[in-house]
Protein backbone atom coordinates (compact mmCIF):
# COMPACT_ATOMS: atom_id res chain seq x y z
CA UNK A 1 0.00 0.00 0.00
CA UNK A 2 1.25 3.23 -1.15
CA UNK A 3 1.87 6.01 1.14
CA UNK A 4 2.81 9.51 1.24
CA UNK A 5 2.88 11.94 4.25
CA UNK A 6 3.68 15.40 4.06
CA UNK A 7 5.46 17.82 6.40
CA UNK A 8 6.93 20.88 7.22
CA UNK A 9 3.82 23.49 6.10
CA UNK A 10 3.11 26.26 8.83
CA UNK A 11 2.53 30.05 8.75
CA UNK A 12 5.04 32.18 7.53
CA UNK A 13 5.35 35.89 6.54
CA UNK A 14 5.77 36.74 3.11
CA UNK A 15 9.41 37.02 2.09
CA UNK A 16 9.75 34.22 4.27
CA UNK A 17 11.03 30.17 3.74
CA UNK A 18 9.54 27.36 4.12
CA UNK A 19 10.80 23.55 3.86
CA UNK A 20 8.37 20.92 2.57
CA UNK A 21 9.15 17.11 2.98
CA UNK A 22 7.08 14.12 1.52
CA UNK A 23 7.90 10.31 2.91
CA UNK A 24 6.74 7.57 0.58
CA UNK A 25 6.61 4.44 1.34
CA UNK A 26 5.06 1.31 -0.34
CA UNK A 27 6.67 0.38 -3.85
CA UNK A 28 9.63 1.24 -5.30
CA UNK A 29 9.68 4.78 -6.55
CA UNK A 30 12.57 5.10 -8.88
CA UNK A 31 10.52 4.57 -12.12
CA UNK A 32 8.34 7.16 -10.96
CA UNK A 33 8.02 10.72 -11.11
CA UNK A 34 7.91 12.40 -7.92
CA UNK A 35 5.51 16.12 -7.57
CA UNK A 36 4.15 18.72 -5.65
CA UNK A 37 0.87 20.71 -6.40
CA UNK A 38 -1.45 23.15 -4.31
CA UNK A 39 -4.79 23.71 -4.15
CA UNK A 40 -6.17 26.86 -2.48
CA UNK A 41 -10.28 27.61 -1.35
CA UNK A 42 -11.93 27.47 -4.27
CA UNK A 43 -9.37 27.54 -6.97
CA UNK A 44 -8.43 23.92 -8.74
CA UNK A 45 -5.22 21.87 -8.10
CA UNK A 46 -2.25 23.28 -9.29
CA UNK A 47 0.73 22.01 -10.32
CA UNK A 48 3.79 23.21 -8.49
CA UNK A 49 7.11 21.09 -9.61
CA UNK A 50 8.32 17.43 -10.24
CA UNK A 51 11.32 15.70 -10.48
CA UNK A 52 12.34 12.23 -12.29
CA UNK A 53 14.20 9.84 -11.14
CA UNK A 54 17.59 11.24 -9.19
CA UNK A 55 16.35 14.60 -9.75
CA UNK A 56 17.78 14.63 -13.26
CA UNK A 57 14.88 16.43 -14.71
CA UNK A 58 13.01 18.84 -12.94
CA UNK A 59 9.92 21.04 -14.02
CA UNK A 60 8.53 23.67 -12.22
CA UNK A 61 4.98 26.08 -12.72
CA UNK A 62 6.34 29.69 -14.26
CA UNK A 63 4.60 31.14 -10.96
CA UNK A 64 7.63 29.31 -8.41
CA UNK A 65 10.28 29.43 -10.94
CA UNK A 66 13.07 31.09 -9.57
CA UNK A 67 11.99 30.60 -6.25
CA UNK A 68 10.86 27.09 -5.13
CA UNK A 69 13.70 23.87 -5.68
CA UNK A 70 12.50 20.05 -5.59
CA UNK A 71 14.64 17.49 -5.01
CA UNK A 72 14.39 13.80 -4.12
CA UNK A 73 16.50 10.84 -2.05
CA UNK A 74 15.40 7.62 -3.82
CA UNK A 75 17.55 5.93 -1.02
CA UNK A 76 15.44 7.75 1.37
CA UNK A 77 12.53 7.63 -0.78
CA UNK A 78 11.52 11.65 -0.05
CA UNK A 79 10.57 14.56 -2.09
CA UNK A 80 11.37 18.00 -1.04
CA UNK A 81 10.59 21.45 -1.85
CA UNK A 82 12.17 24.42 -0.66
CA UNK A 83 10.19 27.52 -1.00
CA UNK A 84 12.05 30.71 -0.08
CA UNK A 85 11.06 34.49 -1.29
CA UNK A 86 7.06 32.83 -0.37
CA UNK A 87 4.11 35.46 -1.51
CA UNK A 88 0.76 35.52 0.17
CA UNK A 89 -0.30 33.37 -3.07
CA UNK A 90 1.63 30.40 -2.65
CA UNK A 91 -1.22 30.38 0.35
CA UNK A 92 -2.58 26.64 -0.35
CA UNK A 93 -2.36 23.34 0.84
CA UNK A 94 0.66 21.51 -0.68
CA UNK A 95 -0.03 17.70 -1.78
CA UNK A 96 2.79 15.20 -2.82
CA UNK A 97 2.08 12.74 -5.66
CA UNK A 98 3.45 10.53 -7.64
CA UNK A 99 3.01 9.53 -11.66
CA UNK A 100 3.78 5.84 -11.98
CA UNK A 101 6.39 4.46 -14.47
CA UNK A 102 7.76 7.20 -16.26
CA UNK A 103 10.29 9.91 -16.52
CA UNK A 104 7.68 11.88 -19.09
CA UNK A 105 7.12 15.55 -16.03
CA UNK A 106 3.52 16.50 -17.26
CA UNK A 107 2.03 18.97 -14.82
CA UNK A 108 -1.76 17.39 -15.47
CA UNK A 109 -2.41 16.36 -12.03
CA UNK A 110 -5.21 14.09 -13.16
CA UNK A 111 -2.32 11.70 -13.98
CA UNK A 112 -1.22 11.79 -11.06
CA UNK A 113 -2.09 8.31 -8.81
CA UNK A 114 -0.93 8.54 -5.37
CA UNK A 115 -1.90 11.34 -3.47
CA UNK A 116 -0.54 12.41 0.28
CA UNK A 117 -3.47 14.14 2.40
CA UNK A 118 -1.61 17.67 1.77
CA UNK A 119 0.15 20.08 4.55
CA UNK A 120 -1.06 23.74 4.72
CA UNK A 121 1.22 27.13 4.22
CA UNK A 122 -0.22 30.48 5.02
CA UNK A 123 1.65 33.28 4.06
CA UNK A 124 0.41 36.43 5.58
CA UNK A 125 1.02 40.14 4.22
Amino acid sequence: QVQLVESGGGLVQAGGSLRLSCAASGRTFSRDVMGWFRQAPGKEREFVASASWTGRSTSYADSVKGRFTISRDDAKNTVDLQMNSLKPEDTAVYYCAVHKNTVLLVHDYQVFEYWGKGTQVTVSS
